[in-house]
């Protein structure tokens, strides 16, 4: 008997099977290939645009996405690293070989964590409570609570032009029957797909043709508590590559043999991340398309050319590819496909990712309708995290949309619903100016020492940089710049505008264009970088947090009303029937989630919260 099953090695289920483990559960994690724990089935970059907010808030909690990412991967940037911090996220290419070796061996360190191969065809239930798994062979294997994060191979088929083949990534095996057995439990089902583009053999690219992409020259990394793992020089190279007008002729003259507009894909595509015959449909008016050349890993000879999924046919894949420049002669080792699976409604799970239907079962990544490596590993560890502590009799951890991007994606699963697999972005959080890349341990890394998946030394850690904050913005407050002739002579030196008193350095941080490095001329601040960027962006950004910190402060008082779980929403008289069926259905926790399920309006808030304090003296 076990505490917790995961279902699936992906990036949700090494999450999953890790935290819970580490929480002190008898934890087996299910796959059906051992190989293949934390592949890479797409581009093996960890992190992106607002994703890596997400895994540095992993790595706060205690998961190990950020940590492995950090020691497996070959070129590093800060996106949008000239905008404002709200915007900012490290991406990094990780070694497609490398990635997962590491994974593995960070979750085999884990004495509470059992691995086994195996297919789960079936879940054991009884009233309604999960209590173990069924697998293909119709081995029985009980547990006390069960985590699926199957990803895409539950029914997968992949499609390349009119061919349908059943089959996971890879061409591998699928689960034929788990998602049919959840259906019959009360489950609903959606078809989605998603995609991948073709592989290039590295000798056939002309690289001379192309504009090369560098890692930054700054040291970065994920994790909070690992030092970089690799050296500035050594960073592998990427390139640019553009779509051109013969390659948007090619795509139109055949666009009707693709999958997707060919009638043969039944499944909903990501909006965000489309294929490349859907973006030329939809941009029609744009004359070309940015497409990236990334290395797989510095062991293989294959290139990966992000940008350019597709559902071509072979041979008209082989005419895209040559139209595009440097990639005249390309050979392609792995044609573009797409694959579509079933996915469970999102609006059937509880904000702790537990079944409303099924107690005790938890779901996490694309089986709940997301896409993404970092949105997987988030759900993973927090459904990881809340199973440990259902078990434990606590209440579970249920990050709010003010607290971290990992807040956000569960509560727009759960209160809105997905129609296209969800991918995280930043404009999806309203309080992006708060929830930083920079912040996420000061924001997190407490509630990992209270779940006891953050170290009394990691924790200690913590607290030395908040104590060094408050000491530097207390220095930055009670010490002033005298303007002397010499100080005079540097604000010229520079073109900076001399100031016309002697101001603190508080006050002249104040200014947009005076940075710590340009003070550090005339003042010695003995502190670390990460915590002089605390201090910097606190200055520079004063008006902004107040201001979006008080928002997040009226949520707060709205997320504290809570609804009863008993209401009968057909009894709230002059509430409108949508209303009355959305809130029905998704039976939200607080007044604020109600506020923003689709279909509810304000008058029907107003409503709702007179209700409350007639028949249950709710405030």
């Amino acid at each position: 008997m076990y505490d917790v099953i995961v279902v699936g090695g992906g990036h949700a289920g090494c999450e999953a099977s890790n935290i819970a483990a580490k929480m002190g559960m008898k934890t087996l994690l299910l796959t059906m290939n051992k190989k293949n724990i934390a592949d890479m089935p797409c581009n093996p970059s960890i992190g992106g645009t607002a994703k890596g907010v997400i895994v540095r808030e992993i790595d706060a909690l205690g998961g190990l996405m950020g940590r492995v990412a950090d020691m497996s991967h070959f070129q590093i940037k800060m996106l949008n690293n000239s905008k404002g911090p709200a915007v900012r996220s490290l991406r990094a290419q990780a070694d497609k070989r490398v990635y997962p070796k590491k994974m593995l061996e960070e979750l085999e360190k884990n004495s509470y964590l059992e691995i086994k191969e195996g297919l789960v065809e079936n879940l054991i239930v009884e009233d309604n409570v999960v209590k173990g798994v069924i697998l293909s062979d119709n081995t029985i294997i009980k547990s006390k609570s069960v985590i699926l994060t199957t990803g895409t191979y539950t029914k997968a088929n992949i499609l390349i032009g009119s061919e349908n083949t059943p089959g996971g990534p890879h061409g591998e095996g699928r689960s034929n029957y788990l998602s049919d057995n959840l259906k019959k439990l009360g489950l609903n089902i959606k078809r989605l797909k998603t995609g991948t583009p073709q592989r290039i053999k590295k000798d056939s690219i002309d690289f001379t043709q192309m504009h090369e992409e560098k890692g930054d020259d700054t040291y970065w990394t994920f994790s909070h508590d690992l030092k970089p793992q690799y050296k500035i020089k050594d960073q592998q190279k990427c390139y640019l590559v553009y779509t051109n007008e013969k390659t948007h002729e090619i795509i139109g003259k055949h666009l009707k043999e693709s999958a997707m507009y060919g009638g043969y894909a039944t499944g909903v595509g990501p909006r965000y991340c489309p294929s490349i015959e859907d973006k030329i449909v939809r941009f029609a008016d744009k004359e070309r398309h940015q497409l990236f050349l990334e290395p797989e890993s510095i062991y293989y000879d294959e290139w990966y050319l992000q940008g350019f999924s597709t559902s071509m046919p072979r041979d008209v894949q082989e005419e895209m590819v040559h139209s595009l420049k440097g990639l005249e002669n390309a050979v392609i080792t792995k044609y573009a496909y797409a694959i579509e699976y079933d996915a469970i409604d999102s609006l059937q799970i509880k904000a702790s990712l537990e079944n409303k239907i099924i107690e005790n079962l938890f779901t996490a990544g694309q089986i709940n309708g997301t896409s993404g490596y970092e949105e997987a590993a988030g759900q993973g560890l927090i459904a990881g995290i809340n199973a440990a502590l259902k078990l434990q009799g606590k209440e579970p951890l249920i990050l709010k949309r003010n607290e971290a991007y990992i807040g956000v994606l569960i509560d727009d699963l759960v209160t809105k619903g997905v129609t296209d697999p969800y991918r995280m972005l930043t404009s999806r959080a309203e309080f992006r100016l708060i929830l930083r890349h920079d912040n996420a341990d000061l924001r997190l890394r407490a509630k990992g020492y209270e779940l006891g998946t953050i170290s009394k030394e990691q924790y200690q850690k913590l607290n030395k940089k908040i104590k060094d904050i408050e000491s530097l913005m207390q220095e930055l407050k009670e010490n002033k710049l005298t303007i002397t002739k010499e100080v005079k002579d540097i604000f010229i030196s520079h073109n900076l505008e001399i100031p016309k008193r002697n101001m603190t350095y508080e006050e002249l941080l104040k200014r947009p264009e005076i940075t710590f490095k340009f003070l550090s001329q005339f003042h010695k601040f003995n502190y670390s970088e990460e915590v002089i960027e605390q201090g910097e962006i606190a200055i520079k950004y004063e008006g902004y947090i107040k201001k979006a910190t008080k928002e997040a402060e009226k949520l707060q008082k709205i997320e504290e009303k809570q609804i009863p779980e008993d209401i009968d929403y057909q009894k709230v008289r002059n509430l409108a029937s949508e209303a009355k069926q959305k809130l029905s259905e998704i039976r939200p926790r607080t007044i604020a989630q109600a506020s923003r399920i689709s279909g509810v309006n304000p008058s029907d808030i107003a409503i709702l919260a007179v209700y409350l304090k007639k028949e249950y003296n709710h405030d």
